[in-house]
């Protein structure tokens, strides 16, 4: 596996080896040994599996409070995504900026989100599918979310007029989110 980081310190790109022939393909999508020689520590203990029928559904952006926080391994599964990632630290030097990439089930790349920063993807194509792994179980009373198109942000979605959940529709901006990393 080849391991990337991004300017956003921690949110790492993780790119299995693909091994294809006439058949199709095989890759290791984890495996813990590589990932704790790349200082990947994390102890997965949830798979989510989403699908998205249409294009332009966003979903997010989405956080979890400590100490219920959790690290995310998203990868797609079919289809694509522009997946994007939001520093909520309040004392990082990147507080408040963000990182987008395109995941799908094309170039197999993975992106590993860790506790500290707000989620959230928007699809691509039709019958979009994805799957992340957690280390923490979800709990609904540390669920909270950053409003997808705060202009404080500035995120570049690639899209308009997304189809959002009511959930989504109504988290505050950043500057009114409850956060609690430092």
């Amino acid at each position: 596996m080849r391991v990337q980081p991004l300017k956003l310190k921690g949110v790492t790109i993780v790119e299995p080896v693909v091994h294809g022939d006439h058949r199709g393909f095989f890759m290791e999508s984890y495996n813990e040994q590589i990932f704790k020689e790349h200082g990947i520590h994390n102890n997965f203990i949830q798979d989510n599996h989403s699908l998205s029928s249409e294009p332009s559904v966003l979903r997010g952006l989405h956080y979890q409070l400590n100490p219920k926080a959790q690290t995310k391994l998203i990868r797609v599964l079919t289809g694509a995504i522009y997946d994007v990632v939001v520093d909520i630290r309040r004392n990082s030097p990147t507080f408040g900026q963000w990182v987008g990439v395109i995941l799908s089930e094309h170039n197999k790349r993975q992106l590993l989100v860790p506790k500290g920063f707000a989620h959230g993807f928007c699809t691509l194509v039709p019958n979009t599918q994805v799957l992340y792994k957690v280390d923490e179980y979800y709990s609904p009373e540390h669920d909270r979310g950053i409003l997808w198109n705060d202009p404080a942000l500035g995120i570049d979605w690639p899209m308009s007029n997304p189809i959002l959940s009511d959930k989504d529709q109504r988290h505050p901006l950043l500057k009114d989110a409850e956060m609690n990393f430092e």
